[in-house]
């Protein structure tokens, strides 16, 4: 209704340990992008400078895959293109099968490469209302399970989570019935009970966008989730509102939950939102959108803590304007993207 969140249990999360630190380790020794003959659109992808971007860029994501194979193909253009996307720290989604496996792979990576994991967890139950990601946990009890291997998976290490992309937006707007809502209420802040138990683990609720409705709605409602043991709270996670905008929207809702610091998902906000066609699927792979801001500590306010990349660039929304299946890799829509994008 206001925006899919990709799949969180597509190929992408399914990701060893094993294939992970492999796949640092060839980045690792690598002191540039690669490639003999024209080292800009070279296959190997690298870390970010940490003092402004300290998250952990994977360099076997989908978009290093597809610069690979465009470098391959002799394609140095489409290549140059999609860099854009692929050095850039984005969210690792964890799937519901193996969450101590994939937490531990994605932190050990990051830490080897002195970086910090951006973790996005959403498979509460009765999630997304029956729309393209519908899905998630069983029950209370397998989120519990679930969530108690996310957090042996990540142990001491360090770990920044997004916390289930539209579970409160969702008991606001009567998305979900009202018979579960106690228990996601419950199911919310006992997983940032477990996570905020780790050393070395910031978590951020979700709490919408800036196109959905007003701070008023949701600020009690964030209280019941556990936002005053959380570090904060996410906005327009997987949206395309601009910054200036989700700014706006967040200093509003932190001035209501104790002056809480926010991040913003900035992964496809560069032209704003889309505002033609059908309103309930104006969220769903827009045309003519484009890379925002890339991800940085270094933001314009300093009640926000990070522009992120939560939603994956090139990853579909879902089956929608000719897309695959919510969290699949288009490489035709993250071309568009990159070629949108001025940088």
């Amino acid at each position: 209704m206001y925006g899919s969140r990709g799949d969180a249990f597509s190929a992408h999360a399914r990701v060893s340990a094993a294939v992970l630190g492999a796949a640092l380790l060839i980045a690792g020794c690598s002191g540039g992008s690669g490639g003999d003959d024209d080292p800009d659109v070279g296959a190997r992808i690298t870390q970010q400078p940490k003092e402004a971007d300290p998250f952990w860029v994977n360099p076997d994501g989908n978009a290093a895959r597809q610069v690979a194979a465009f470098v391959k193909a002799g394609k140095k253009d489409d290549a140059r293109q999609i860099r854009k996307i692929a050095e850039q720290p984005t969210g690792e989604w964890i799937g519901p099968e193996n969450p101590e496996q994939e937490a531990r792979g994605f932190t050990e990576a990051a830490d080897r490469a002195g970086r910090t994991a951006l973790l996005v967890l959403y498979n509460i139950p009765h999630r997304d209302c029956g729309q393209y990601s519908q899905g998630g946990a069983a029950d209370g009890d397998a989120y519990r399970t679930w969530i108690d291997g996310v957090a042996a998976g990540i142990g001491d290490r360090g770990a920044t989570v997004i916390l289930e992309p539209d579970a409160v937006l969702h008991l606001v707007d009567g998305c979900t019935p009202a018979e579960f809502h106690d228990e996601r209420y419950d199911l919310l802040k006992g997983a940032v009970t477990k996570l905020k138990s780790l050393k070395n683990t910031k978590v951020y609720i979700d709490a919408g966008n800036a196109g959905w409705g007003h701070p008023d709605q949701i600020f009690e409602p964030l209280r019941r989730a556990g936002i005053d043991q959380a570090d904060g709270f996410a906005v327009n996670v997987s949206n395309f509102y601009s910054t200036e905008d989700s700014l706006a929207y967040g200093k509003q809702l932190s001035a209501k939950v104790g002056a809480k610091h926010f991040v913003i998902d900035t992964s496809r906000n560069g032209n704003g939102p889309y505002t033609e066609g059908d309103p309930d699927e104006r969220w769903c792979n827009p045309p003519g959108r484009a890379l925002g801001e890339t991800p940085t500590t270094k933001t314009a306010d300093t009640v926000v803590d990070a522009y992120l990349w939560v939603k994956r660039p090139g990853e579909s929304d879902g089956e929608c304007k000719g897309g695959p299946k919510a969290g699949e890799w288009w490489p035709t829509y993250a071309l568009k993207l990159a070629e949108e994008s001025p940088t």
